[in-house]
């Protein structure tokens, strides 16, 4: 099979991996420079993505509780590099299963790219969440569904309204990288195709995103998508809906791994929840006579922080290899665009239990925690006064505050933009970009609570 073929089966077109796996870098595919050295172009963009300032940023954005005080727990850069750890182990198991499977084909040494491509598409997948974590992601969208920015309904068409109302951490993660803001090169931070393609956990667009709000791509970025898709042979499901890049369920099975174990720790550590209650709880993924090694382990430290950590370690070992197994079992599905489930929920029975156990106590125990509710609803409150002045300042820029106000945007965001919608978009750009202090310090100034220091 080439690379320019889709392999056909009894059960339909497959996509190829040996165009799935491409280090063409988008806005630079007339430009193929090898630097030679040691550095493959995934590993570059996984480097490119370190030193980015959106990255950067990740460290004062909350993941589910409020930022650390005396206490540790995890923020948006630490689950990023957890997520791109585990992402990258998980890459290599699957890599080394199909390996064997395609040991006959000539493109067969392309697989061993494919934790490096899922290091770096791991790091990049929260980058377009705003600030306060999911409560700003629903915050926005809401803000013109029901909110004060209903007015600006007929300034839109459906699709461009739909982007709005629906807006989503995601596509927004996707614009981040690909997008051309002002002062940038063309093709945004210029990745190549298949990291790019691998952050995308929704290939549609906002008109396709149906009850549950997903979707993976602005209207102002489907072109980039769609071909970035052409490109790699993405299955086409229909208008402006493509089938997922296969890479994109190791993505989200090392952030489901991440979030749900971490956040169980997190709990302990902040004494939501008690040693006992956690190390029963985790203990339960495990069958009988691995479950008795566990216990023979922990009982050497006396530290519960160290037991759980080490519970911790030994259920992503667990899910890794569960989720490497669910893939290769699942992979004809996968490149004929007709898995619909995710790797957790394909687990053995035991794993799939505990799995489901964790996710069941975290709702109701720690994401309704009192310091976690109290985080959203400073963030909401935050995020609506933000939204209303800076959209006021985009649509009155002729007045003396909007003029002041306008000056503290980036100059990346274009503000003065030929359509309204570019505008708003600037507005969001700007918006999702702050960290939790620095949308907190913003709103005091604007609401007149503070004035700023130098």
């Amino acid at each position: 099979m080439t690379a320019n073929t889709i392999e056909t089966t009894g059960h339909g077109p497959l996509m190829s991996w040996d165009r799935l796996i491409c280090d063409v870098r988008l806005g630079m595919e007339d430009y193929n420079d090898n630097k030679g050295g040691v550095r493959s172009d995934f590993e570059r963009d996984f480097d490119r993505l370190v030193f980015s300032s959106p990255f950067r940023r990740l460290q004062n954005k909350t993941q589910v509780f409020p930022l650390p005080g005396s206490i540790f727990v995890h923020n948006r850069l630490t689950h990023s590099l957890e997520v791109s750890c585990v992402g990258r182990s998980l890459a290599g198991e699957v890599a080394q299963r199909l390996r064997q499977r395609y040991a006959g084909e000539p493109w067969v040494g392309k697989l061993d790219k494919i934790s490096e491509i899922v290091a770096a598409a791991c790091l990049a997948h929260d980058l377009g969440n705003p600030p306060f974590g999911h409560s700003g992601e629903k915050t926005i969208g809401e803000y013109f569904a029901k909110g004060k920015g209903k007015f600006l309904r007929e300034h839109f068409d459906d699709t461009q309204w739909s982007d709005l109302t629906r807006f989503e951490g995601n596509a927004n993660s996707f614009r981040t990288l690909v997008h051309q803001f002002n002062g940038r090169r063309q093709g945004g931070f210029a990745m190549t195709y298949s990291m790019l393609a691998s952050i995308v956990k929704y290939p549609y667009s906002s008109r396709h995103a149906g009850e549950h709000g997903k979707f993976g791509f602005f209207s102002t970025e489907r072109e980039a998508f769609e071909k970035i898709a052409t490109r790699l042979g993405l299955l086409k499901l229909g208008e402006e809906r493509y089938a997922r890049h296969p890479l994109v369920y190791l993505v989200e099975a090392a952030d489901e791994i991440c979030y749900q174990v971490m956040d169980i720790e997190d709990g302990h550590k902040l004494k939501i929840i008690g040693t006992d209650e956690t190390i029963e709880l985790l203990l339960a993924f495990f069958e009988p006579e691995r479950r008795d090694h566990i216990c023979r382990v922990m009982d050497t430290v006396d530290d519960p922080n160290e037991k759980i950590g080490y519970l911790r370690s030994c259920i992503v070992g667990l899910l890794v290899d569960e989720c490497a197994n669910a893939f290769v079992a699942h992979e004809r599905e996968i490149l004929a665009g007709g898995f619909n489930a995710t790797l957790i929920e394909s687990m053995t029975p035991r794993a799939a239990e505990g799995y489901r156990r964790c996710s069941e106590l975290a709702h109701k125990r720690l994401y309704r925690a009192s310091y976690v509710v109290d985080v959203d609803l400073a963030g909401i409150r935050i995020i609506n006064l933000l939204l209303e002045k800076l959209i006021d300042a985009v649509l009155h820029p002729e007045l003396n505050y909007s003029q002041l106000l306008l000056n503290k945007f980036p100059e990346q965001y274009d503000v003065h933009a030929a359509t309204l919608f570019e505008k708003i978009q600037a507005v969001l750009d700007h918006i999702s970009a702050m960290t939790d202090i620095y949308a907190l310090n913003l709103y005091r100034q604007l609401d007149g609570i503070a004035l700023p220091t130098v």
